[in-house]
């Protein structure tokens, strides 16, 4: 079983960050387009849990080469940092997967692109998101909460504006207040 623990900033730009990065000498791992698929039960069984399910497509923008991923999210355990149960495996042909998925009674709920750059830095991966409409924001994920914090204050995002919810349940609920009824949203 592996844990994820992460921290979630919401940032006005990526440049200031981005430089910060090369300033204090983090790799560059690379870009992808990610499409993730949000999968639930119909009657939101795994929502309700604090769960969540995903068929991850990540296009490399380098190699233009694309890995679909499965993805398993337990419930968050309690904390000023994101942290739970993450089983991930790397799987074949997505369309095929999800049609798998369907067969097996799980429902689409959300399906949404994002961009993410991501660096390592001192046993951490930093990501630099834009999903659709909410804007951009710094993940940091490491193995616990002081490594992440000494990232954090390295970048220079000790005043950033935290943010507990996940991209999902922010979209979702983005849907259900303008009316987005298909719940598919892309970058522009």
């Amino acid at each position: 079983m592996s844990i994820e623990i992460e921290l979630k900033l919401r940032v006005d730009s990526h440049d200031g960050v981005r430089a910060k990065l090369e300033e204090v000498g983090a790799k560059r791992v690379g870009t992808v387009l990610e499409t993730n698929h949000i999968l639930d039960r119909p009657d939101s069984a795994l929502r309700r849990q604090g769960c969540g399910f995903r068929v991850r497509v990540a296009a490399d923008h380098a190699s233009d080469v694309s890995t679909t991923t499965l993805t398993f999210k337990g419930p968050r355990t309690p904390g000023v940092m994101k942290s739970r149960e993450e089983v991930e495996t790397v799987a074949g042909d997505s369309a095929n997967l999800l049609k798998i998925l369907g067969r097996l009674g799980y429902v689409s709920v959300l399906t949404y692109q994002k961009l993410r750059e991501s660096w390592s830095l001192d046993g951490c991966l930093v990501e630099l998101d834009t999903p659709p409409i909410l804007g951009h924001f710094v993940e940091i994920e490491g193995d616990g909460e002081e490594t992440i914090r000494s990232v954090q204050r390295k970048l220079g995002l000790g005043d950033a504006s935290e943010e507990a919810r996940s991209y999902v349940s922010m979209l979702i609920s983005h849907c259900e207040a303008v009316g987005v009824s298909d719940r598919v949203l892309r970058l522009e």
